[in-house]
């Protein structure tokens, strides 16, 4: 849904409160929140739904009539708890070959001081050479957030508004994703007669509701593992700084305990819960547990086995999944600086002892992250699993100027020719993702 605005700054103000809902279209389930926020306080949690889903697969819809019925039962759900009719969602993306870029435009505005209007023109230039961008990629722009601004060299001003100088600049944070995939999921949502406000990245909306300012200033990994995909988003000096999906989850844990074991899925997934874990104790060498059979009409007996056995499938998925989360971490740079760390978050973050686990493997401190933020989220929804749906809440309740999402027409006219050298920041962008 656009953005109407006379002036994109005008997106800097806070709103009266507004109701915001959000659906995390997920490989194992479709959740939807609805919210009242007035861009100041905590948004205030008044409905929610969970329906199970299984029309995706590594988070792309797979099965369109299955995923328009989970979304709509999720949201129907919602709707009824909060007494209100939702018209329009924010929903997460969370593969589809998400990926993560700066660009950086610079104007000349003759050493006079820097005026609304200036900033204006700047903006209108950066949105000019995104479209440019994408049009030649053809791919989509999910977002792009004017980040740091760049007067005569000196980085890092947060308002140039009122300086004299030469030129003006600003670092944009463009995060794209290809086209299908958004446009799926754009046409299940409304299918289940929603509409969508705008597709959030989940490794932005994530972030939104496990970390801090601080962690995000010094460096931290956020790692959401859910069923299908796992993502990874890095973030440093404030910003996101890199994103990866890897096609791997906690599904695929599940479908490893019922192919070693010979057992349903279902089963399996109840072992995985009751019994499962990342870490091994002596004890659980003696402790024994019943695994169903794969079909209980042949009368074939319960078959008994012990925890550690079940938990040594565990961590041999869990060594291949974190063994490519060290490379995507790797290839975007998270180097040995420290003081950075690892947020475990999604449904898989809720295994037992996999934070240990993942201090280990990727030998960095390591927290779980649950969501925060939010007034009134009912403690169901509280956990790792629900993290994507709050950070959309947050995400959509917080002013934000998006030039994603806003109208070119609202720049008006002032666009000026950029120039074609890249900012230091965005420079040392490209070298912290080329870092081994």
């Amino acid at each position: 849904m656009a953005v109407a605005v006379l002036n994109p700054t005008n997106l800097l103000k806070p709103r009266a409160e507004r109701v915001i809902a959000a659906l995390d279209v997920g490989t194992s389930k479709v959740a939807a929140l609805i919210a009242m926020a007035d861009g100041e306080n905590p948004p205030r949690v008044i409905g929610c739904g969970v329906r199970a889903s299984n029309g995706l697969k590594r988070g792309l819809v797979a099965d369109m009539g299955r995923t328009e019925t989970a979304i709509r039962a999720a949201m129907m759900q919602a709707e009824k708890a909060a007494g209100l009719e939702i018209e329009s969602v924010l929903v997460n993306l969370s593969a589809g070959g998400l990926d993560s870029d700066v660009t950086a435009v610079e104007i000349d505005i003759a050493g006079h001081r820097i005026a609304e209007d200036d900033v204006t023109a700047l903006l209108a230039t950066g949105r000019q050479r995104i479209d440019a961008q994408i049009t030649r990629s053809g791919r989509s722009t999910l977002h792009a957030e004017p980040t740091l601004y760049t007067i005569d060299g000196l980085e890092g001003v947060i308002n140039p508004r009122g300086f004299h100088a030469n030129r003006l600049g600003v670092d944009i944070h463009v995060i794209t994703a290809a086209t299908p995939p958004c446009r799926n999921l754009d046409l299940a949502v409304r299918n289940a007669h929603l509409g969508v406000e705008a597709i959030v990245a989940s490794g932005v909306a994530t972030s939104a509701s496990v970390l801090n300012a601080e962690e995000r200033e010094l460096g931290v990994a956020v790692v959401e593992i859910g069923a299908g995909v796992t993502t990874v988003a890095l973030h440093c000096g404030g910003m996101l700084a890199g994103l990866a999906a890897i096609g791997m989850g906690a599904a695929d844990i599940t479908a490893d305990i019922a192919a070693n074991f010979a057992t349903r899925r279902a089963a399996a997934e109840r072992l995985k819960t009751l019994h499962g874990a990342a870490t091994a104790s002596p004890r659980d060498n003696h402790d024994m547990i019943e695994v169903p059979p794969l079909d209980p009409d042949d009368g074939q007996d319960l078959r008994r086995v012990t925890k550690a056995e079940l938990i040594a499938v565990i961590r041999s998925r869990l060594d291949k999944l974190f063994g490519e989360v060290a490379v995507a971490l790797n290839e975007m740079g998270f180097s040995g600086t420290a003081g950075r760390q690892v947020v475990l978050t999604g449904g898989g973050a809720e295994l037992r002892g996999i934070a240990d686990f993942a201090q280990g493997a990727l030998a960095r401190n390591v927290r779980i992250g649950r969501p925060r933020g939010l007034i009134g989220l009912p403690e169901a929804q509280s956990t790792a699993a629900f993290a994507t749906l709050a950070g959309l809440v947050l995400h959509g309740s917080q002013p934000r100027l998006d030039l994603a999402r806003t109208p070119l027409k609202a720049f008006g006219k002032g666009g000026r020719q950029p120039s074609d050298s890249g900012s230091t920041f965005a420079r040392l962008f490209q070298m912290l993702r080329k870092q081994i």
